[in-house]
């Protein structure tokens, strides 16, 4: 038997048609062959050049193209030149229309463009919680953000929220003993944000802090002459950065984030 070639093609990578021709041809008793991707056939021109290569050898096509008239064209072109093709999407779609009563989307790439948007997500997820709370400071370089402020101020929360919006969140804790990280002189201002809260709020959100960890809500890290001197270190050292400073007290965690998210679009246009 002649070697077989069987063309994987599809309008965006090819991967799906790829791995299904694998795993049919495994089904068989054959060491010659090849399995060739043709990716991102999005027109007429391409499927004829194809069909003019495998009209010259011993050709399969499998194919993934979600343009019925692409589909219908490639469908037409391989019977007429007695090249055995297979449509995996039809077979699928037709019944989902029906069960759904929707029609599909014909927009090419769908399923990388998920995967893609999910790695990031996943990515920046990893990337907020190795840089969480100033554990390493070279992240200061490497954020799209950077969230600076005393000690319970949502940076945290905040981080993982923004990471699931595909942001790259860094944060620092700010304490009047430790001198901020040099890093921060090194990014533009409008990568930082300052993050504050009244006194009031803050006392009360580091006493129930406190009780939740099982100690005394007297001690120092919720004494209200220590959260004034926090509060105006960290003012200082935002004044001295010139980044934008929101306060955060009364606000969820999402109000905040939209701040945040709109602040970066409005930066990223100047």
């Amino acid at each position: 038997m002649d070697k077989i070639n069987i063309y994987a093609v599809s309008d965006s990578i090819g991967e799906t048609a790829e791995q299904v021709a694998k795993a049919v041809i495994r089904q068989f008793d054959i060491a010659d062959f090849d399995i060739k991707r043709v990716s991102y056939v999005n027109d007429k021109e391409a499927i004829d050049n194809l069909i003019d290569k495998a009209s010259k050898e011993n050709s399969f096509i499998v194919f993934t193209l979600v343009v019925e008239e692409l589909r219908d064209y490639i469908t037409l072109k391989a019977a007429e030149n007695n090249i055995g093709a297979v449509d995996l999407m039809t077979p699928i779609l037709v019944p989902l229309v029906k069960q759904l009563g929707m029609s599909p989307k014909n927009e090419p790439g769908l399923l990388r463009k998920l995967d893609e948007k999910y790695f990031k997500k996943v990515e920046a997820v990893e990337f907020a919680v190795k840089y969480d709370d100033g554990k390493d400071t070279r992240g200061i370089l490497l954020a799209d953000v950077v969230l600076i402020g005393v000690s319970r101020t949502s940076k945290t929360p905040l981080s993982m929220y923004l990471a699931h919006k595909n942001v790259k969140v860094a944060n620092i804790p700010l304490v009047p003993e430790v001198s901020p990280p040099e890093e921060l002189k090194m990014i533009s201002p409008k990568k930082i944000i300052g993050l504050t809260l009244n006194v009031e709020n803050l006392n009360k959100i580091r006493r129930e802090r406190l009780k939740a960890m099982g100690l005394k809500d007297t001690a120092n890290y919720a004494n209200m002459e220590r959260i004034f001197q926090e509060l105006e270190y960290s003012e200082k050292v935002m004044k001295m950065l010139k980044c934008k400073v929101i306060d955060t007290t009364d606000k969820a965690v999402e109000e905040t984030a939209s701040i945040i998210l709109d602040y970066i679009a409005e930066s990223n246009k100047q």
